[in-house]
């Protein structure tokens, strides 16, 4: 049996754990009714009002905090939030629901007979609600907080579980037990109540109290330094007053002092104070050795914007989609115009970006994404603005010793700049290996093939990927059914194949060829009357995207040509595009590979069909694996 506030009432609910606020929202609806209008003046719709913006104050900081173009230099800690950290801390905002339905058990009682009788400003609640917060609120806290870690028994049941999470991050704040909720709850709410006693309590008051005390726990636990050095040189009694994510980081990784809520004072006066805090916060802040900056990147993988749902799948967007793989969520509909709004401010004034990071083998891995969205590669005045932010890119990973930056889906598109060798032309001097990563693809969709296929249907046949498989197939001497409508395109890679195995490359154009075909290799979109030539038993396998539709149920559809990444990276904690966690796209995965072996050519143009085999083992021999 679990210790008594150690566990949530409403764990067995998961995501209807909301209907808990039923009869908050039953009270709204029947003043709303009675008054002919919004109950501007009801507490319960003001409780829930405050559920939603205190919630949003964390959001705020969470995307703050992750937005690495930003931040990246000014990180207290390097390390990335893994998905073990994100699926502990899925219900953080527990303490929110406990904290709004114990401000409607008060508004229900008569404890505090000034809630009926509220006016919305009154500076002497203010002053008094400072006053208990210094000599209650911070004392309160920090004994109670030192006592927890004090007591072995106390911390292992109530506080051992937050302390398991190893980067903090402002949701982190939220992750906890009830009994440690009912802690910062007292300390929270004591200021407030004392103000509404003493006849001083006001609407401003609760708002801006309890966005005060939201915005500095969330900023003491974002993991990015915001406030300068400088400022605590030139003040330095403000070191004593308000505490800093150095600060807290140090305590929540070490567990040996620094207890306070917001002060660091108490610590002082206690003997707890860590001495570093104040080195780390500098060190931090100015991105020098000592503090969490990330470094320079070793690989990177060059990615682009799909659409504009899509787009909200970012790891600095809302954690709890970016760590599952996309989908579209009516959830997602009502910021629909805003990330509209972004997608124009980035076509005007963006420039590549920063979007997540791992680490393998100790190495730094980072995703870049080009400011574009995919229906953009497809408008031939946009071509020469897009190649120009490929080119900014390369050349900057160029300038900062990056090793290897892999282009992904439409960066390397043929049509745009030749698999990537228009920059490679351009610029022969590169440092940095420019990859596409084809080649792997290539080995993940041919390895997928049972061996006692004889013949398969190749559409998209003439492309770059189209062509390695069909010139790997027929040295299997397997059939090929290539379709296409040119004869000129098809006998050139006819041409290439050694003369003894072109008898197994057929060109064919029309889907009624394929028709006693069971293994059907997809590279160009298939509609569903297309689809139905397919004999029933079918499997589609596909690099194509997007992926097709799976209209039939009588045949099986393969995912996009993907790779799980080694068992030994850290830090990833959001799914690419519509990969499974800890999976990534081939080409993503072939760009690894050309990093880890260290490689030194360029893989850009067409596929070198006698290197899928060597790149396939590559793969397998660094921990890769197929999914």
């Amino acid at each position: 049996m679990a210790p008594p506030l150690s566990s949530w009432p409403w764990a067995s609910l998961g995501q209807y754990k909301y209907v808990v606020f039923g009869p908050l929202v039953w009270k709204v609806v029947q003043e709303w009714r009675e008054q002919g209008g919004p109950p501007l003046g009801s507490w319960w719709l003001h409780l829930l009002v405050l559920f939603a913006v205190r919630g949003l104050t964390y959001q705020f900081w969470f995307t703050y905090g992750n937005m690495l173009f930003f931040t990246r230099r000014r990180r207290v800690v390097a390390n990335g939030v893994d998905f073990r950290q994100i699926d502990h801390e899925w219900d953080w905002d527990n303490f929110l629901l406990l904290q709004t339905l114990l401000g409607a058990t008060v508004v229900n009682s008569p404890l505090l007979p000034g809630l009926r009788q509220l006016s919305l400003w009154d500076p002497r609640g203010w002053a008094v609600a400072l006053l208990l917060h210094v000599g209650f609120s911070e004392p309160v806290f920090y004994l109670a907080h030192q006592a927890i870690h004090r007591a072995p028994h106390l911390f292992a049941r109530y506080h051992a579980a937050h302390h398991s999470s190893d980067v903090t991050q402002p949701l982190t704040a939220g992750f906890g037990t009830p009994l440690e909720t009912l802690l910062v709850t007292l300390a929270m709410g004591a200021p407030i109540a004392g103000a509404f006693l003493m006849g001083y309590g006001s609407l401003g008051l609760v708002y801006g109290h309890a966005f005060v005390f939201d915005y500095l726990r969330a900023m003491g636990y974002s993991n990015v330094e915001v406030v300068s050095p400088r400022v605590f040189d030139a003040f330095p009694a403000l070191r004593y007053i308000l505490y800093t994510p150095s600060y807290l980081s140090l305590h929540h990784r070490e567990k040996r002092g620094n207890f306070c809520l917001f002060m660091p004072l108490l610590d002082v006066l206690g003997g707890t104070l860590d001495v570093r805090s104040w080195s780390l916060q500098r060190a931090a802040y100015d991105g020098a050795p000592g503090g969490g900056a990330l470094g320079t990147p070793e690989f990177v993988f060059l990615a682009h914007v799909v659409d504009i749902m899509s787009s909200m799948h970012v790891p600095f967007v809302l954690r709890s989609m970016s760590s599952i793989p996309f989908a579209n969520h009516f959830i997602l509909l009502p910021f629909w115009p805003l990330a509209f709004a972004f997608m124009l401010v980035m076509w005007c004034c963006s420039k590549t970006f920063v979007v997540s990071f791992y680490y393998l083998r100790g190495h730094l891995h980072q995703t870049w994404s080009v400011p574009r969205y995919g229906f953009q590669y497809f408008l031939p005045a946009a071509k020469k603005g897009i190649n120009q932010q490929i080119e900014l890119a390369i050349l900057r990973a160029d300038r900062m010793g990056v090793k290897v930056l892999s282009l992904a889906a439409l960066n390397k598109n043929e049509a745009l700049n030749g698999g990537g060798t228009l920059f490679v032309n351009k610029h022969p001097d590169l440092r940095v290996r420019v990859v596409h990563g084809n080649t792997l693809t290539a080995g993940v969709i041919l390895n997928d093939i049972p061996s006692n296929v004889k013949e398969v249907f190749l559409t998209g046949a003439t492309s770059k990927l189209g062509r390695a498989i069909a010139l790997y197939l027929c040295r299997k001497k397997l059939r090929v059914l290539m379709f296409t409508m040119s004869s000129e395109r098809f006998l050139k890679i006819q041409r290439e194949a050694p003369p003894e195995f072109q008898q197994y490359l057929v060109q064919v154009t029309k889907y009624q060829a394929a028709q006693n075909c069971k293994t059907w290799i997809v590279g160009k979109w298939l509609s569903p009357r297309e689809q139905r030539w397919a004999p029933a038993g079918t499997h589609f396998h596909q690099f194509v995207v997007p992926p097709i539709i799976g209209f039939r149920r009588d045949c099986t559809y393969g995912k996009l040509a993907a790779m799980r990444l080694p068992k030994d990276v850290h830090g990833l904690g959001s799914c690419e595009y519509t990969m499974d966690r800890g999976v990534v796209h081939a080409c993503h995965a072939g760009g690894v590979v050309h990093f880890l072996e260290g490689w030194d050519h360029h893989e850009v143009g067409a596929i070198d069909v006698d290197r899928i085999d060597v790149v396939w083992r590559a793969a397998l021999k660094h921990g890769l694996t197929p999914v």
